[in-house]
């Protein structure tokens, strides 16, 4: 709470200009505090767990459980066939009450399927980037909106690289650091890139992200996501950038084993 002089100190003209002072001090030391963000990482295997029942109720549990700020969601229907038709990010969107952004990537089954975000601020702006490989079968994307955090903008954006051929997972990470570079001297705003990238922290391909990212599991190695029955190898992650802008605070993975054949990746990160 801000301590206000008493009213007779005030009708002096010096002390209205201490007091102005203070009040713009003040201010710029709220401007200059830290946002933080709870971010979950989450391929929900279009809402099938590892029993084979697709049950969307279970995984918005899972996520309800983080109480997220942000979530990239990767394999997600949108009133296909096999899932009954429903739009999956508009029913996690309501079962979360988080917004809901769907990022179309193929055709499926008489509906669409792709990858979405789920946020608790405003989204705009979003964008759909094409990703090198086999664009005769599941050329992959990446999906990017701008979020409004309070009075911060920031980028955010959902992936998921090929999971069987490390050459195309190499031209996916190249064509991610020169997209968002591009991105990040257009509108100079922070950036979270969370997905599913089919990459131990090892291989090439996130060695060449790490050129211009950060990685919130950077170091660790007990961040193993895949598979959910049994985790054996990380191929989940939450990155940033500019690495001096975003500090990491916590990251874990979420020891939930059944709802989808991944588990999620949750960190809280910082903002300066």
């Amino acid at each position: 709470m801000l301590c206000r002089p008493p009213m007779s100190c005030l009708r002096c003209p010096i002390q209205r200009v201490f007091a102005a002072i203070a009040l713009l001090s003040f201010g710029a030391g709220l401007s200059a505090q830290e946002q933080t963000l709870r971010v979950l990482c989450y391929n929900i295997h279009h809402g099938e767990g590892v029993d084979g029942k697709v049950d969307l109720i279970r995984q918005a549990e899972v996520i309800n459980s983080c109480s997220p700020d942000l979530v990239a969601l990767q394999e997600v229907d949108d009133k296909t066939e096999r899932t009954g038709r429903i739009d999956q990010t508009a029913r996690l969107a309501e079962l979360t009450g988080l917004n809901g952004r769907f990022v179309h990537q193929l055709d499926f089954e008489g509906g669409r399927y792709g990858q979405a975000i789920l946020s608790k601020f405003p989204i705009s702006e979003v964008t759909l980037h094409w990703l090198p490989g086999m664009p005769d079968r599941e050329r992959r994307i990446a999906g990017a909106v701008v979020v409004q955090v309070n009075d911060l903008k920031l980028t955010f954006v959902t992936t998921h690289l090929h999971h069987n051929n490390e050459s195309f997972r190499q031209q996916q990470s190249s064509q991610l650091n020169q997209v968002f570079a591009k991105h990040a001297e257009t509108l100079g705003l922070p950036m979270i890139l969370a997905g599913d990238l089919n990459a131990t922290p090892d291989s090439q391909p996130l060695r060449t992200l790490r050129e211009e990212w950060q990685s919130a599991t950077e170091g660790q190695a007990d961040m193993l996501t895949f598979p959910a029955v049994k985790p054996e190898r990380q191929l989940d992650y939450i990155l940033t950038r500019p690495k001096g802008r975003i500090a990491v605070r916590s990251v874990k993975v979420i020891n939930e084993h059944v709802a989808s054949d991944h588990c999620p990746l949750f960190a809280e990160v910082a903002i300066q």
